[in-house]
């Protein structure tokens, strides 16, 4: 496990509150993270037009991965110093803080089903998990309640459906973070009880 390596991701719903986001980009450019983005409003253009139009789920999935990807460029667009990226290794051994650009999973992968149930935080869950990252951190819109798990986030919707389950193979620190953590600071962010 690479003790001093994070998984960050930031949650699409932030470009809500722009001097948060602008914020903690910049916090995250000094490294050493690899930030996941979520989809946002480009993933939930994915799901106004599959439920308007049908197409199947695994069409969605990889649309959402792109939204997530388009993301990763606009917060690399934000932040300079950020580096969006397919291989997060490499960014990370030439210096620089990636943006991880999920591209590559559009080809399909044993692990992700390819459904709603899985979005930018699953994927964070597991990118950290192929990394050896020590901490998955989700910087979320909203906060957690205190003390919840993985399968209460899950049905508060907080997180989705498949989150437990990548969950239980992330043998890390799992840490959620709302707007409340940004005020009362570290020692106050909730962890996920695994």
């Amino acid at each position: 496990m690479s003790h001093g390596l994070s998984v960050v991701k930031v949650g699409g719903s932030l470009v809500a509150d722009r001097a948060r986001l602008r914020r903690l980009l910049g916090a995250l450019a000094d490294g050493p993270v690899v930030i996941v983005p979520g989809g946002g409003a480009l993933a939930d253009a994915v799901r106004a037009t599959q439920a308007a139009l049908g197409f199947p789920d695994s069409l969605a999935h990889r649309l959402a991965l792109d939204a997530m990807a388009g993301m990763g460029r606009i917060f690399a667009a934000l932040e300079p110093r950020l580096a969006v990226t397919e291989d997060p290794g490499d960014a990370l051994a030439a210096g620089r803080v990636p943006v991880w650009d999920p591209s590559a999973l559009k080809g399909g992968h044993p692990e992700i089903p390819e459904s709603w149930d899985v979005t930018s935080d699953s994927l964070a869950l597991w990118l950290a998990t192929r990394l050896g990252a020590a901490t998955c951190l989700l910087v979320k819109s909203a906060d957690p309640a205190p003390g919840a798990g993985p399968a209460e986030l899950a049905r508060t919707g907080l997180v989705d459906a498949a989150f437990p389950g990548f969950a239980a193979r992330f043998p890390g620190r799992i840490v959620l973070r709302g707007p409340a953590g940004d005020r009362l600071g570290r020692a106050a962010v909730p962890e996920c009880a695994a």
